[in-house]
């Protein structure tokens, strides 16, 4: 077996990413593999105050698009050196919620700096830091969104044509990536969404 294995999950708000990943955690330990779950943005001390800045509703500070992608890549730099390639290393699983597509979906296309562009700025900080498999679990925005049970925070809070632009955005990368991003309906039941997964991920760990 190769040294570690870099699964992430990606989806609109409510896609139920964060479920996903505690089911798989429980179907993984009961092969007894090695894993951690870790987050984006977030994931180290420095990302965890970046997310709090960049997901926290406030009228005082307004955020650039350019400014955002900004934050989300150097939250990531920091995860990926501190977390994440030394996991890789250890010949552990790391299964993280939300990685580089989430960048490219809503920043690049959603907020409209350009998919291409996103792609090509963020290969300087992710480099060869790329997901073996990446499930991206689809739903409608409307029916995401009604899933949240907190307060929207500040990229929730957005219109749903932002939201509906993220969706498309995933289904090219899904269309552009086909080999690694695999696309499973997540308006299915939870028992088969897990078992879906599962069928990706049973095809990597060996």
């Amino acid at each position: 077996m190769k040294k570690g294995f870099f699964i992430t999950f990606e989806g609109g708000e409510g896609a139920g990413k964060t479920t996903l990943i505690e089911s798989v955690k429980e179907k993984l330990f009961d092969d007894k593999l090695d894993l951690i779950i870790t987050r984006e943005p977030g994931g180290t001390t420095f990302g965890e105050h970046v997310r709090e800045l960049l997901l926290k509703k406030s009228t005082k500070i307004k955020i650039s698009s350019k400014a955002e992608l900004c934050l989300f890549l150097a939250s990531r730099s920091q995860h990926i050196d501190d977390v994440i390639k030394p996991a890789l290393s250890a010949g552990k699983i790391v299964l993280c919620d939300r990685y580089n597509d989430s960048s490219i979906a809503y920043q690049g296309h959603a907020r409209g700096l350009g998919i291409d562009e996103v792609i090509k700025f963020s290969s300087f900080i992710i480099e060869d830091t790329l997901p073996d498999l990446t499930l991206y679990l689809d739903i409608d925005p409307k029916t995401g969104l009604s899933r949240v049970q907190s307060k929207y925070d500040r990229i929730e809070s957005e219109k749903l044509s932002f939201h509906q632009k993220i969706r498309e955005g995933f289904h090219i990368l899904a269309k552009k990536f086909p080999d690694r991003i695999k696309m499973i309906d997540a308006n299915k039941f939870k028992d088969e969404v897990l078992k879906n997964a599962m069928h990706y991920i049973s095809k990597i760990i060996k």
